[in-house]
């Protein structure tokens, strides 16, 4: 069944038996943005990641970059809103912009905790607003848009880890920092293919493409880089070998995050690549079971809870 075939069935269905309640574009192209408000507390565990100093700023480092990352890649889609005519797209991309903001919102109070332990978040996000501010200036917006499609296959691939392999949720300690990953998780999936389809609409092609990611790829890695270190320098951890040792063999040893994600990484080198390439129907459904269900792990926590449930079958089918 095709995208359009279900976004079909979709809207219909809406029609029928939701006249009581207003579907929004997103919640009709199966991306409902989800409306959370996270307490992160003075309870919050300083090091939520596996009770290791290295991992847990490794991931504060990544959130740390996600407010000012996430609304640059909604400005360069916004770029070519303009553009789109077709319903399903226009759709997407509104659902698309509502999840992003969303995970801005979230992270930059997330972020807040890990200030009060004394960790500079807020700076390293100003500087990455600062970077991401030129950009906009001095690239064109289509590289701009690239750019944005690169790290949402980033975002996507690492996200479908977090979600595939238990070692992750058994290693997030903290119960509200596992739902804030996890649900980011959750929707990057859910949303991963909307850049990319407003980049080929508008023409992008396949050497832009991958320049982009080579491009992201290089300043992505020197900004967490030096990023994690000055984390690690905050926090007086910067030379407690043990803990480090520990987390750069997770990070990249034999079966650690970085390496089980190289070949879904290459993969986007691939011509003729999409992301739907990466097959995530089956697992987002057991995830929004297991989340958004009657007892689920983020049932009470969803403020708009009455299309939350929807599958996101016309943006990963």
């Amino acid at each position: 069944m095709t995208n359009k075939q279900v976004y079909r069935m979709t809207t219909t269905t809406a029609t029928e038996t939701t006249k009581k309640v207003r579907m929004t574009a997103g919640e009709r192209a199966g991306i409902p943005p989800r409306r959370m408000d996270f307490e992160f507390g003075e309870d919050t565990k300083r090091y939520w990641y596996a009770d290791n100093s290295f991992l847990t700023t490794f991931w504060t480092t990544l959130s740390a970059l996600f407010p000012e990352g996430e609304t640059f890649f909604v400005d360069t889609v916004k770029n070519y809103r303009h553009e789109i005519k077709d319903q399903l797209l226009k759709d997407q991309v509104s659902g698309f912009i509502g999840q992003e903001a969303m995970h801005s919102k979230e992270h930059a109070a997330f972020n807040d905790v890990a200030e009060r332990n004394g960790l500079p978040t807020g700076t390293l996000d100003k500087e990455v607003g600062w970077l991401l501010k030129l950009g906009r200036k001095i690239l064109p917006k289509k590289l701009q848009l690239a750019i944005t499609v690169a790290l949402e296959h980033y975002t996507a691939i690492l996200a479908e880890q977090l979600l595939r392999d238990k070692r992750h949720q058994e290693n997030i300690s903290d119960p509200e920092a596992l739902k804030l990953w996890m649900w980011h998780a959750l929707e990057e999936n859910e949303h991963k293919i909307v850049a990319y389809d407003v980049y080929q609409l508008v023409g992008g092609g396949y050497f832009l493409r991958t320049f982009a990611m080579l491009l992201a790829t290089v300043f992505f890695f020197v900004i967490v880089i030096q990023g994690h270190a000055r984390l690690m320098w905050a926090d007086r951890s910067l030379f407690n070998i043990k803990a480090n040792l520990k987390g750069l063999w997770f990070l990249w040893g034999w079966k650690g995050l970085f390496p089980t994600l190289t070949f879904k990484y290459l993969d986007y080198f691939r011509p003729g690549f999409h992301p739907n390439d990466h097959d995530t129907v089956q697992l987002l459904d057991d995830w929004r079971e297991k989340m958004l269900q009657d007892g689920g792990m983020l049932a009470d926590q969803i403020k708009n809870p009455s299309h939350a449930h929807m599958t996101g079958n016309t943006s990963a089918a």
